[in-house]
């Protein structure tokens, strides 16, 4: 009877799995009732993104049922009579339910001994038996402290040999790194475990320089995130600092909008010019709040009777900033490259920008414009390359030809956009050309007025990025022109290729380690790892240790302080968490 129990145990397990590989939709699955079963990206799993980063893997998990709707409303009424000390240990059991919960390490070994007899060509008549690797949630309750069980089919030209078995198990947290496993204790695990005749040890660490950051025990996410990655061989000991032989690459992900970046006064400019595009497309607009107490007609009126007195114009460009917005906070590091060559309708544009808080505005202003070019009033000098409709109606008014315009619907509005496109791109191209980082002909993609306007703001939108990214890797981490060159490279070339706008790319960059040896010798790592591996191929085997300053587990909850009161309490140092991995092959006879 125990026979056909595991034999029907096995064969459920297999065939569950087997339909949710062939799931597209990728649909959870609930097995027996209690456990949860789905597919996932090794990647988004702290302790797989090194093993399964482009491959799907099954993940179980216990089956979390959600209470009925009277629960609901009992549960509502519960919490609104809760008192302020009980408000903790709500928000603790809500955090607790929305969390994966896992299971015992019984009951996770039975679906890893299930799961392993699937995969033995012998046990059934199933002519591929092959499967994704399953992974199950454990509860660390046993003491070991297990968080995880995992297995893996291993394949031979194709046909299943054996499967490893991994666990996962994480201690933590450790104030004295004295008290954490050796390196010597790691390999002679791996000795242990798989009688090599030659191990080799790989070291890496993962640094933090721009990201979230916790604040009393609370996490402050940040949108934008810079961190490298050393990978190194010849490891001496545990939380070494990578040696300068190693392989560094930087990784920039940089979210726009932040205040104290330097290109924060070119984003708000640019949000304006999305809200016209915008405006353009549904025919409603949201006005920013006007930067100047002046009216953007004022604003232009005087603008123009300056032109017609050059004395005027000249005290009044002296007492003005010529680059970009200087309303704001100064950020922390330099800004653009400054300008002191905006033409006429540049100079416009910055005037009312900061200005029109209507349709009207623009109209109204743009009337006074051409008016005054009508009459020949004034003689505005423009750049040659200037592509707006107005520079258009200027060079027209050289040979006094305007034609006639009709400032009605949709026409005021996507006058201005141009007239704020044409700027900025200049503002974008003046730092590029100026710091030597690429050719004018390299930025033809940008510079293209073919395309419609909708169109234009998206690639200017990716050019402002591009800039965003340079930027945080020059001032923020100082790097040398050569990376900064390259880094600005690649981003050229994925914007020509992409036809959308990503601001969630994440960019990689090898650079040398003794360029940043300022930033990460005096820092800590977030994650440090070291492998010692065996075999090869398929057979190739590993035990690894990865020591962090946060938990790599999210399943379980971690106790926060350190029972010994001996530590200095000041120490910058952070509690660590170390996680150990380990594999252990079985072979299928």
């Amino acid at each position: 009877m125990a026979s056909k129990n595991l034999l029907s145990s096995v064969k459920n397990i297999f065939h569950t799995l087997r339909a949710l590989q062939e799931d597209k939709n990728n649909h959870p699955i609930t097995y027996a009732g209690e456990f949860q079963l789905l597919k996932k990206h090794g990647d988004t799993i702290n302790v797989l993104n090194l093993d399964y980063e482009d491959h799907e893997v099954f993940i179980c998990e216990k089956l979390v049922t959600k209470p009925n709707d009277s629960n609901d409303d009992e549960s509502t009424l519960e919490t609104s009579n809760s008192t302020e000390g009980d408000e903790g240990d709500l928000l603790a059991v809500l955090e607790t339910e929305t969390r994966p919960q896992p299971l015992t390490l019984t009951k996770a070994r039975n679906l890893m001994s299930w799961y392993t007899l699937s995969q033995n060509p012998n046990f059934h008549s199933v002519d591929d038996p092959s499967l994704r690797p399953l992974w199950v949630r454990c509860d660390m309750s046993d003491p070991a402290r297990t968080a995880w069980v995992g297995a893996e089919g291993v394949y031979v030209s194709g046909k299943v040999s054996g499967v490893n078995l991994y666990s996962v198990t994480c201690k933590g947290p450790e104030l004295n790194k004295s008290l954490l496993i050796k390196l010597d204790e790691l390999k002679e695990e791996h000795k242990r475990r798989h009688h090599p005749s030659m191990m080799a040890i790989k070291g890496s660490a993962h640094f933090v320089m721009l990201g979230s950051t916790v604040v009393e025990n609370t996490t402050i996410e940040s949108k934008s995130r810079v961190t490298i990655d050393f990978k190194w061989s010849r490891v001496e000991k545990v939380l070494e600092t990578p040696p300068l032989s190693s392989t560094a690459t930087l990784n920039i992900k940089v979210a726009s909008g932040d205040k104290k970046s330097p290109m924060f006064a070119m984003f708000r400019e640019l949000q304006f010019v999305q809200i016209l595009a915008d405006g353009l497309r549904t025919g409603d607009i949201e006005w920013m709040h006007p930067l100047e107490s002046k009216s953007a007609v004022d604003l232009t009126k005087e603008y123009l009777e300056a032109l017609q007195n050059p004395i005027t114009l000249e005290q009044e460009q002296a007492s003005e900033p010529t680059v970009a917005d200087q309303e704001f906070t100064p950020p922390l590091f330099n800004t653009l490259l400054p300008r002191g060559d905006l033409d006429f309708v540049e100079e416009l544009w910055v005037r009312m920008r900061k200005s029109v808080v209507c349709y009207q505005d623009i109209v109204d202003s743009l009337k006074l414009v051409i008016k005054a070019l009508t009459y020949d009033e004034i003689k505005p000098w423009i750049h040659s390359d200037s592509s707006s409709f107005l520079s258009k109606l200027i060079r027209q008014s050289y040979d006094q030809k305007i034609e006639q315009v009709s400032l009605t619907g949709l026409t005021p509005v996507q006058m201005f956009l141009e007239m704020g496109l044409d700027k900025m791109r200049k503002d974008y191209f003046n730092h590029l050309l100026g710091e030597e980082l690429t050719t004018r002909n390299n930025l033809s993609y940008y510079e293209n007025t073919e395309v419609d306007l909708q169109e234009q703001v998206v690639r200017l939108k990716k050019l402002h990025h591009l800039l965003e990214v340079v930027m945080t890797g020059k001032t923020f981490l100082d790097l040398p022109y050569d990376r900064c060159l390259l880094l600005t490279q690649l981003c050229l070339q994925h914007n020509k290729t992409s036809s959308t706008y990503d601001e969630k790319l994440e960019f990689k960059l090898q650079i040398q380690p003794s360029s940043i040896t300022h930033f990460y010798q005096k820092e800590y790592p977030a994650v440090w790892g070291v492998e010692v591996s065996s075999g090869q191929g398929p057979h190739r085997v590993r035990t690894s240790l990865q020591v962090s300053d946060r938990p790599l587990i999210d399943h379980v909850t971690f106790e926060a302080g350190h029972p010994d009161k001996n530590l200095d309490a000041d120490s910058s140092e952070p509690a660590w968490f170390s996680t150990l991995f380990t594999c252990s092959f079985v072979k299928l006879a």
